[in-house]
């Protein structure tokens, strides 16, 4: 039990949150964006999920239940900020100095509302920031989420949300997370940026191996490992009847291991490999990203 707990444990780890940014000095994205100067921070908390929800369109609540045409539960780590604005500030000022600092920063907008089109302000103050203080007048509500990728090649999300309170308290809640490998973000490509991909490569077999890819990724990738980039073969598998975790971990590490060999015949060094082994211990939610696969990510140094 302890080594599967241990598998597990270096699996979640490993495949989730293998490159987010700790430096306590760095600039943005690396840190949350600088607090509008008229507020005063009231509140912070720790934010590590394997499933937190972020939404890129307007909130339904429809028989008790959270409603959007676009939404996600991603993999993250980061902080949510509580700050009250100055009575002689606006909210219109706050927003404008976050949308400042995120456009200058290289975010991408990736959705924004206002007033009654986000919907309630009951249900993203309580059910989805679960901060009370945010309760406020469904007109008077805004809400936006935008992303980026640092030079190191991962992915921030920042959501900014501003209320005013029925007393005409006003408040801003700021939630900066870094973005678990592997996880798409709706409506968030990664291009000509540090990180590309990912290449999803179907695998069978078990002794041996077969991968079910096209000449074209295959020219894609070699393309995007010229240099000292880094490839990422992140290796998920569907769990067997009986399987214990321990085995499907060692099955997902096999077949990455296959593919990195395949890579090092084609042009790719080992030495620019890092594999690591998910298995069964995450699901996505894209219908593409289902199966026995490894998911190739290049990041470029």
């Amino acid at each position: 039990m302890a080594d599967c707990l241990s598998s597990l444990k270096t699996g979640l780890l490993a495949g989730l949150f293998f490159s987010f940014a700790t430096t306590a000095n760095a600039a943005f994205p690396q840190t949350p964006p600088e607090p509008f100067d008229q507020s005063a921070l009231e509140s912070t908390v720790d934010i590590q999920s394997a499933g937190h929800l972020v939404l890129f369109s307007p909130v339904r609540e429809i028989r008790d239940e959270i409603r959007s045409e676009n939404m996600a539960r991603l993999p993250v780590q980061g902080k949510g900020q509580l700050f009250e604005i100055a009575r002689d500030a606006s909210l219109e000022e706050a927003r404008a100095h976050y949308y400042q600092r995120l456009s200058s920063g290289g975010a991408s907008i990736l959705f924004e509302c206002s007033g009654m089109a986000c919907g309630r302000s009951n249900v993203w103050a309580n059910q989805i920031f679960q901060q009370s203080r945010l309760l406020g007048r469904d007109a008077t509500q805004d809400y936006l989420v935008a992303a980026t990728t640092d030079d190191d090649g991962q992915q921030w999300l920042t959501l900014v949300y501003t209320v005013t309170r029925g007393n005409l308290r006003e408040y801003v809640w700021v939630e900066h997370l870094a973005v678990g490998f592997g996880a798409a973000i709706p409506g968030y490509t990664v291009g000509d940026g540090p990180l590309q991909g990912p290449i999803i490569v179907p695998w069978s077999g078990g002794i041996t191996f077969q991968f079910d890819w096209s000449a074209d990724d295959r020219r894609t990738l070699n393309e995007w490992a010229k240099g000292d980039a880094q490839v990422v073969l992140a290796s998920f598998t569907e769990p067997e009847a009986g399987e214990t975790l321990e085995k499907a971990l060692a099955r997902s590490r096999e077949a990455a291991e296959s593919l990195a060999s395949l890579l090092g015949k084609t042009g790719v060094s080992g030495s620019q490999i890092r594999i690591v082994p998910v298995g069964p211990a995450v699901k996505l939610n894209d219908p593409a990203r289902q199966g026995n696969r490894v998911e190739i990510v290049v990041i470029k140094r």
